[in-house]
């Protein structure tokens, strides 16, 4: 039987670091977002406004070539084109579903997942405002993953799920393999496995561990 392989962006196969963070800091907005950054994880700020927020920052100098910079220059973890192409030469599945913005998370449709579903942001450059409903939640993580089960003809039980944080905990609560890849207290108490370094070739293999 198939698996389908679910994977968080920011954190999880950014080390350390996220979408908004790389593209803020190559317009010279590390502080503004690390504010936003903090606020988000307090719960200050729910994603809709961390969303609106970031784009009021990047309004004037946000360009495709910058993002494309961005994403080249993330600290990305080793092994992702590796571990998704032995995924997909095992006839399984692998997607990415990530809080942050679909123009940066579908690149990674390029390194070989099958899908990347990143929150309908505003297009680059930067001319309209956010609409709250194209944004993703913790919630929305797990449709996306039942609506993609649906389309393989598989179920949540297929499923394996890779994340960080509290984005990822619903997600962890709903499927029955789960590896927490340099987590928080968030996920760690829900995952199966833990993992702790940069490459995810190692955390891949512990999700194929029996447990």
């Amino acid at each position: 039987m198939g698996k389908l392989h679910l994977f968080d962006m920011d954190g999880t196969l950014l080390h350390g670091s996220a979408a908004a963070v790389e593209i803020s800091r190559l317009l010279g907005l590390d502080r503004e977002i690390a504010e936003l950054e903090r606020g988000f994880a307090a719960g200050e700020l729910a994603p809709p406004e961390f969303a609106q927020r970031a784009c009021d920052l990047w309004a004037e100098g946000l360009t495709e070539p910058l993002v494309a910079a961005a994403f080249e220059g993330a600290p990305w973890l080793a092994g992702i084109r590796e571990v998704w192409a032995d995924i997909r030469a095992r006839g399984e599945r692998c997607a990415v579903i990530s809080l942050s913005p679909g123009f940066f998370v579908e690149r990674l449709l390029g390194w070989g997942a099958d899908v990347a579903r990143g929150s309908r942001w505003p297009a680059v450059p930067i001319r309209e405002r956010v609409d709250p409903a194209g944004i993703l939640s913790a919630a929305a993580k797990v449709e996306i993953a039942d609506e993609l089960c649906a389309r393989y003809e598989l179920t949540r039980t297929d499923c394996v799920a890779y994340g960080d944080s509290m984005s990822d905990s619903a997600l962890f609560a709903a499927v029955p393999t789960s590896v927490a890849v340099n987590a928080d207290h968030h996920v760690s108490g829900l995952a199966t496995c833990a993992y702790t370094g940069r490459d995810l070739r190692e955390a891949y293999e512990l999700a194929a561990t029996p447990w």
